[in-house]
């Protein structure tokens, strides 16, 4: 064997994919007679759609973007060593005519005489009708080698994906080797790249679905196939996008109506919306919540700041304590799906709480540290009316004193924005000593906190990020706790650094 072959070999016993796969999961069966037998001894070590991480042996997928195009990188990519790289766009033909192309639209396929083969060394240019639609493609055919040894548990609401996806991976791999999206890779390309990393260990996926149209979820089941569907709440979040909470739930419906009638959805009993969507689901339905009426349910919760949450959680006649190290008494819901989960997957109630202590979940929201040894509540990735009023209950519930609250803009909420500022500053009036409305939205917060009765002089308003840390300078002359919230477009993160900065940390 070739010192090229017998690399891409030993990669094939990690990674799996090959270039058979490849090209078979793009053509159509009666295509596949152009295939020539030893491209399944190629293995191709990661998909990658950013040129800078491309290693040896890797795929390129040139995504075009809203700011940039990844054709313009297919030539730094193949320098950096891949195998391959998918194209779409005509004029990369004659800026690399020195490579091999395979053209994979139908009617150059039709035309074909000649095999398609690989040469050790070479880069493969493959031409298909859209780069997106062959991700996907592939994403499909790989997670479908795995069935049905592989369970899949998908995951979408509006409020609390996150956190669910991350303690729900971590309480299965008390048992199960999990596989979870990484990051925010939860969108048309992130879910597809995070089914390319699947090997025969694993067997159990987590994977977070986010939306902003319709379709979506739809979509993202189609090509992971879960069995077991999990929906947190429906909130107006992209109300600007979809217009009503309706279609906002009709969008997350999506996931409900893709489960096999042998799988299993987990519906938010205190959810109006989510409870309604049992009414469509061909799969079992095990639902969570506050009240006896759900399936599984909690009481007796109560918060204790930054050293978590404790509750007693109920299924049938069982009866089962909990502190788990979770923010917030809002955080019991997440506790609940991923216990669900857990118990329709085999695991037992010792099993879930061991999940729950060890190690702690990744969570959106953060402590860091601030001046004076203060503590900041970093909670910047995005913001609705729903998170920023259980953020607030968070800081209300730490010990500590004086409480801060930076409130950002709160984006995509359509006609409910104006109330759903307005209802963050009257919360925030109640909670917090000082209050910063950082952006154009946020002066409904900082009118609202006055009008229910937070001292004028404590309400602050800033135009940006850099008038906000002006204000904090001011403000914070003692240990405090800060609470940072807003929309990501708010870049919020941006204060969190700079309390850090004006302590000494970085």
């Amino acid at each position: 064997m070739r010192p090229a072959q017998a690399e891409a070999c030993a990669r094939r016993k990690s990674t799996m994919l090959t270039l058979a796969d490849v090209f078979t999961s793009l053509i159509d069966s009666e295509y596949r007679q152009h295939l020539a037998p030893d491209l399944a001894e190629y293995a191709v070590h990661e998909v990658v759609i950013d040129s800078r991480n491309v290693m040896r042996n890797d795929l390129f997928v040139a995504l075009p973007g809203e700011r940039v195009n990844g054709h313009d990188f297919v030539g730094h990519a193949l320098g950096r060593g891949a195998m391959a790289a998918f194209v779409h766009e005509d004029t990369a033909r004659d800026v690399f005519p020195d490579t091999v192309w395979v053209d994979l639209r139908e009617p150059a396929l039709h035309d074909r005489t000649e095999a398609i083969a690989y040469q050790p060394g070479a880069s493969l240019i493959i031409r298909v009708d859209n780069t997106l639609d062959a991700l996907q493609r592939l994403a499909a055919y790989w997670r479908d080698r795995f069935a049905p040894g592989l369970r899949v548990i998908g995951i979408t609401g509006s409020v609390g994906k996150t956190t669910t996806k991350e303690l729900t991976a971590q309480v299965l791999s008390k048992r199960y080797r999990v596989l979870k999206n990484e990051g925010n890779q939860n969108n048309e390309i992130g879910v597809p790249l995070t089914l390319l990393k699947l090997t025969p260990d694993y067997e159990r996926a987590v994977i977070e679905m986010g939306m902003y149209t319709r379709g979506e979820i739809a979509l993202f089941a189609s090509l992971a196939k879960p069995q077991i569907g999990v929906v947190t709440m429906v909130a107006p979040i992209h109300l600007e996008r979809l217009g009503t909470l309706e279609n906002i739930a009709l969008a997350k419906t999506e996931l409900v109506e893709a489960l096999p009638a042998d799988g299993v959805a987990i519906l938010n009993d205190d959810d109006e919306y989510v409870r309604r969507m049992a009414a469509v689901s061909k799969a079992r339905v095990l639902t969570y919540g506050l009240t006896p009426r759900a399936d599984i349910w909690a009481d007796e919760i109560e918060s204790h700041g930054l050293d978590g949450i404790s509750f007693t959680i109920h299924q049938g006649d069982t009866a089962f304590p909990m502190h788990v190290p979770l923010l917030g008494r809002h955080s019991v819901h997440t506790a609940l799906r991923a216990a669900a989960v857990a118990r329709v997957e085999g695991l037992t109630w010792e099993e879930v709480l061991e999940g729950f202590l060890t190690p702690a979940p990744q969570l959106r929201l953060v402590v860091a540290g601030g001046p004076f040894g203060s503590l900041v509540l970093d909670d910047t990735y995005n913001a609705s009316e729903e998170s920023t009023i259980a953020a607030l209950n968070l800081l209300e519930e730490i010990n500590g004193s004086p409480h801060i609250a930076v409130l950002g803009d709160m984006l995509e909420l359509g006609d409910a924005e104006e109330q759903a500022h307005r209802n963050v500053g009257c919360r925030a009036a109640l909670v917090a000593r000082d209050v910063i409305c950082v952006g154009q939205r946020a002066q409904w917060i900082a009118e609202e906190a006055v009008a229910c009765g937070a001292p004028a002089q404590h309400v602050h308003r800033a135009e940006d990020t850099t008038a906000a840390l002006a204000i904090l300078k001011d403000l914070v002359r003692e240990k405090s706790v800060i609470l940072v919230k807003g929309s990501r477009g708010m870049h919020l993160e941006d204060v969190v650094s700079g309390l850090a900065e004006m302590a000494g940390l970085v």
